[in-house]
């Protein structure tokens, strides 16, 4: 007779007898169980967290990147004679989606007694409407009005938060302040200030964006901030943000010598290094925490071991090798680990997929908002599943639980059966 393989019916059929529970192998039972929902919790919170984190990541890169564009050209380019034919050259580059000029500006505005900082964002009526958010939030008059009247007229649309701080409305008067002056006959003027006419607001989805941008036409920007004629900067969005670096060599062809090319990865490397430094050691920890949940199952198999050493050197003395012995073992100790692993799985999905219905259900029984989006940024708790993640937290996890699983099954295979079977 052909002798049984390495993991054949017997062992596994073994192994998992093992685990069942008798009256007299409680603890072990316990332990397993203990052992089980450890590894599970710790599986489930490491998906959730690394979800949740990917979540911020991506919602927070969607947002600020769907106000301020992807790559930017600055320079001399800028006020060189043949710009729109350069303009015109960079949106026609492949993997550019959009080309605007901006002039920018830094001021202070005041509205019913209240003075605060604000920056202004000069831009066209077309460009404007391009902005996704602003379709969403601005309504269509105050769309259709931006930017008509004589140099762009004297309408402006600003951050819902703004408006709410300030405590005006649609059609109130909102005064401005140009610390650079505007040019004359003269030369350029001192400090200005003029009142505009508050004609929309918008809810970019940042808090940090409604309360501090507004959005003015380009050509009285030009004008109000001294800048007749020039442009701060030409603003591109792309196909893919993540590979920006792939098309900044044709923006740069397109847009010649003269321009300082930067990206959003420059303009933001402190923040995005700080999350994914932040992510990364997140991972490290919970990491270390699904390895000493499954430390638990190395408790489990040496009781397992310690109350079979007679069927251990029965089974030894039938025939039975070392590793035979050492595979029963280490079935029962990864079986336990197999499992945590899929019901954290599942657990970790559920709780991603369902997080907003999680989160309302939380403050409605509590009274208490658990995610405040003056504080967040962010309107709700974000949870963006990667499957690579989810792939890696599966691996570490059977990884850690076959490797907790091998001392003790080695040293039930080393027993001696004469020695086990002395005083029986």
């Amino acid at each position: 007779m052909k002798p049984a393989g390495p993991f054949s019916a017997w062992e596994l059929g073994l192994a998992f007898r093992y685990l069942r529970a008798k009256r007299k192998e409680g603890g072990v039972a316990l332990i397993a169980i203990i052992s089980f929902v450890g590894i599970m919790l710790a599986v489930a919170v490491l998906i959730s967290v690394m979800s949740i984190m990917g979540g911020f990541r991506a919602e927070l890169l969607g947002r600020i990147l769907d106000f301020n564009g992807h790559m930017y050209v600055q320079g001399e380019v800028l006020n060189a004679q043949d710009r729109d034919r350069t303009l015109a050259r960079i949106r026609a580059v492949p993997g550019v989606a959009e080309a605007i000029p901006l002039v920018e500006n830094q001021t202070a505005i005041r509205a019913r007694g209240q003075v605060l900082g604000a920056i202004v964002r000069g831009t066209t009526p077309e460009d404007l409407r391009a902005l996704e958010f602003v379709q969403e939030t601005v309504t269509p008059e105050a769309i259709r009005s931006f930017g008509e009247g004589e140099y762009g007229g004297d309408g402006v649309i600003i951050g819902q938060a703004l408006a709410d701080t300030l405590g005006i409305r649609v059609g109130d008067p909102l005064t401005i302040y140009s610390l650079t002056g505007s040019g004359s006959a003269l030369g350029t003027l001192g400090p200005l200030e003029k009142t505009y006419i508050v004609t929309g607001t918008f809810q970019a989805g940042m808090a940090d964006y409604d309360r501090a941008f507004i959005f003015m036409p380009l050509e009285q920007a030009q004008i109000f901030f001294g800048k007749d004629g020039l442009w701060d900067v030409i603003e591109i969005k792309v196909d893919d943000p993540d590979r920006v670096s792939d098309i900044i060599p044709g923006v740069r062809r397109a847009a010649g010598p003269r321009a300082v090319i930067t990206d959003w990865r420059d303009r933001s490397a402190a923040f995005w290094e700080a999350l994914k430094v932040e992510r990364v050691a997140m991972s490290i920890i919970l990491s270390l925490v699904v390895a000493i949940a499954a430390m638990n199952i190395i408790s489990g198999i040496v009781m397992l071991v310690k109350n079979k050493g007679r069927d251990i050197a029965i089974l030894r003395t039938i025939g039975a090798g070392q590793s035979a012995i050492l595979r029963v073992f280490f079935v029962a100790g990864a079986a336990i680990g197999i499992g945590g692993t899929i019901a954290g799985v599942i657990l970790g999905l559920l709780f991603c997929w369902n997080i907003g219905s999680i989160q309302a259900a939380i403050e409605a029984i509590t009274g208490a908002s658990v995610f405040n989006s003056e504080v967040y940024l962010l309107p709700r708790v974000p949870a963006l599943v990667d499957p690579v993640d989810v792939a890696w937290v599966v691996f570490w996890s059977l990884l850690m639980s076959c490797v907790a699983s091998l001392p003790p099954s080695w040293r039930a295979s080393r027993l001696d059966p004469v020695e086990a079977l002395r005083y029986e």
